[in-house]
């Protein structure tokens, strides 16, 4: 059993507050809109201050950037617009001398159409790389995620290729043995650069034995059942983990491209990965004290190990917005939730400030594929543009993706010139400058809670020895080598709590108002 394997044994990704870096928007070193690995890397101190142990950096490998980077071209290269190999290796220095370590979204389901293997593959039927793709004389049903077909017709040689995503993000084909050795040398040549580990992305996506059947279509409406968790995609992922195992220390975290916790647990094992990312938790869309805990508990009955814990990442709403309403209170209590609770917490940009959506003004603000793709069906469909500009938003990712907001300077201090995409106008009060210097700012909060955290080995390790819900407070109790901190959050009416007579205090009061916490210690 994957738990008991992990059991007692000292794992530096227990023990680490992981912080999800979208890498255009974080920080511009040289003025042209994107942030860049120089950029990162002169924020490195504010991170550590932070007390941040673990980077996730998003897509940074040379691409179109059809889907901000998730279209891989080259393997071995890095996107000129972040830099050089040199500013990485700078980076990924400085961030270790600092105790933090590093990992790196690797997209292995498919490559851009611009790589030169997809180049290759597709100049004619026997060309050495055409099966690293997958080809057919005639397509069958399967959809694409981004709507319609996934299927391409390419007119050189009269066959379809496969793509699950947009058409210039062509599917690999995980049955060819040749795939999984350049994927084997692409994983050693990153952990060979010292990188930390990997963020597999959409992994039970991969193609790996041939593509006939249709999928059944129940109530108009495609289920997934032959295009997603083939026969093969474990024993792909158990080669991927055995390639990373070789190298000391290293980990995996997986997408899981379902909403199903049975179908999430067969993932997160020995052989295959350490944890996965649980969107029945991550990505709930409306705030429900009641639905938070009901994921609680079924990550804890369900999930071995650890499950993972975030409210935010570059592909939903931000969390002030989604489940907060706005109320910064609420949102420094799913904070401590985020950071007491069971699990591997991973924290994404500019939720420590409070960051704020931004709304697409015009279709030209527009500049993510599925927003873009939304806009323009509901165009066909009759609607007019300030209609298909309503629907572009509610699909628009990029909503999320606005620079970090550093400072009340230009561009909110992420650019000296311009962005790639606008900063949120709120930047001169919602910035992390002058929310450092405001003592009670949700920032500060932050830095409390994750400082809690990282000194209190029962918020890393301990086991639930008691999770409940009542009167809209979730309360739990965590238990390590005789230690137990106990966390009370409370969403609902004003309540006093009465501790027990050994309890230290660690951060808030025992007079809860709506939205308030308490964490305190029993001294054995």
């Amino acid at each position: 059993m994957y738990a008991q394997h992990l059991a007692g044994k000292k794992i530096w990704w227990k023990e680490t507050v992981f912080y999800q870096i979208y890498m255009p928007s974080y920080a511009d070193s040289n003025g042209d809109g994107y942030g860049d690995f120089k950029g990162i890397t002169g924020k490195l101190d504010y991170l550590n201050g932070l007390g941040i142990k673990g980077i996730w950096l998003t897509p940074f490998l040379k691409s179109p950037k059809v889907d901000n980077g998730y279209d891989v071209a080259d393997y071995y290269a890095i996107d000129p617009v972040y830099g050089a190999k040199a500013d990485f290796d700078v980076f990924l220095k400085e961030a270790h001398k600092r105790g933090i370590k590093v990992i790196m979204d690797m997209v292995l389901n498919h490559t851009s159409t611009e790589s030169k293997w997809f180049q290759e593959s597709k100049k004619s039927k026997d060309n050495p790389y055409r099966n690293y793709y997958i080809w057919n004389d005639k397509p069958n049903n399967w959809e694409s995620f981004f709507g319609g077909s996934a299927w391409q017709k390419d007119m050189a040689t009269n066959q379809y290729y496969y793509h699950k995503f947009d058409v210039r993000m062509a599917d690999l084909n995980w049955a060819n043995p040749k795939v999984i050795t350049e994927v084997q040398k692409v994983l050693r040549y990153w952990l060979d650069t010292g990188v930390d580990g990997f963020r597999l992305d959409v992994i039970n996506f991969l193609t790996t034995k041939e593509i006939t059947l249709d999928n059944p279509v129940k109530d108009g409406k495609q289920e997934h059942k032959y295009d997603i968790d083939q026969d093969g995609v474990k024993d792909a992922i158990r080669i991927i983990k055995s390639t990373v195992s070789a190298y000391k220390n290293r980990f995996i975290v997986g997408e899981i491209g379902s909403d199903k916790i049975e179908v999430l647990k067969q993932y997160q094992r020995e052989d295959l990965l350490d944890v996965v990312f649980n969107f029945n938790f991550g990505s709930i869309p409306a705030f429900s004290a009641k639905r938070i805990f009901d994921e609680l508990q079924s990550m804890e009955k369900h999930m071995e190990s650890y499950p993972t814990l975030f409210f935010g990442s570059h592909d939903m709403p931000r969390i002030i917005d989604r489940l907060a309403n706005g109320n910064i209170d609420r949102a420094e209590a799913l904070a401590a939730l985020l950071l007491t609770a069971k699990g591997v917490p991973f924290i994404y940009y500019g939720e420590e400030i409070g960051m704020h959506n931004t709304i697409a003004k015009t279709f030209e603000d527009i500049k993510d594929i599925q927003g873009v793709t939304h806009y323009k069906l509901a165009l066909k469909k009759g609607k007019n543009a300030d209609e298909a500009l309503i629907e572009g938003n509610v699909h628009n990712r990029d909503k999320s993706r606005s620079p970090m907001q550093w400072s009340p300077d230009d561009f909110g201090g992420f650019s000296t010139n311009k962005s790639w995409i606008n900063v949120n106008a709120d930047y001169k009060d919602i910035n992390a400058q002058v929310l450092s210097k405001q003592e009670n700012s949700i920032l500060n909060m932050y830095r409390k809670l994750i400082a809690l955290r990282n000194a209190e080995m029962a918020l890393q390790y301990g086991i639930y020895t008691n999770l409940e819900f009542r009167d809209g407070r979730i309360t739990f109790t965590r238990t390590f080598n005789n230690e137990s901190i106990t966390v009370i959050i409370n969403f609902d009416i004003e309540t006093t709590i009465q501790l027990p007579d050994t309890a230290a205090v660690l951060m808030g009061s025992t007079k809860l108002k709506p939205n308030d916490f308490i964490i305190y210690k029993v001294l054995n």
